[in-house]
């Protein structure tokens, strides 16, 4: 009997030091994650209205960060070629550039914003204006959906 109590502690206290371990190897930004369940970004990009406005827990690598203000990244989907932007209010997240290629756990409210091609023309007249660059817009041919998630917490693997 003795025998087996050791072996069962010995058991309990391998798999707490693996799940500190795991815990250490990830950073926290933003609030913290409450969803259980994952949507995948396959499901979300196929039927978004079906998403739009609902609180949603993606997971996948981090394929772009924002490099201005580190206020955005773009998590793969778990399909090729499909990712989903991850916006956080300005200052309140800033993603550092380095934990591009990292995978990240990402909670927030998913938006789904229709925007007409007068709108993104007038939108890029005035993003140039800004920029003091030169702006065509016969480059602009159609309106744009714009689907992404309103961050409110990650959590990021540091390894």
């Amino acid at each position: 009997m003795k025998k087996i109590s050791i072996i069962l502690i010995a058991i309990a206290l391998t798999f707490s030091a693996l799940d500190a371990g795991s815990k250490k190897d990830k950073r926290k930004y933003g609030k913290e994650i409450t969803l259980k369940e994952k949507t995948k970004i396959s499901e979300i990009l196929a039927n978004p209205e079906k998403y739009d406005g609902k609180r949603l827990l993606v997971e996948g690598p981090i394929v772009d960060v924002c490099k201005e203000r580190g206020c955005w990244i773009k998590i793969g989907g778990d399909k090729e070629f499909e990712s989903l932007r991850f916006k956080v209010e300005d200052g309140v997240i800033v993603f550092p550039l380095d934990i591009k290629g990292k995978s990240a756990v990402a909670e927030g409210v998913l938006l789904v914003k229709k925007y007409s091609k007068e709108e993104l023309v007038d939108a890029a007249i005035e993003r140039a204006k800004k920029e003091g660059t030169e702006f065509d817009p016969s480059t602009i041919k159609e309106g744009k959906t714009v689907i992404q998630l309103n961050g409110e917490g990650a959590l990021v693997n540091t390894r």
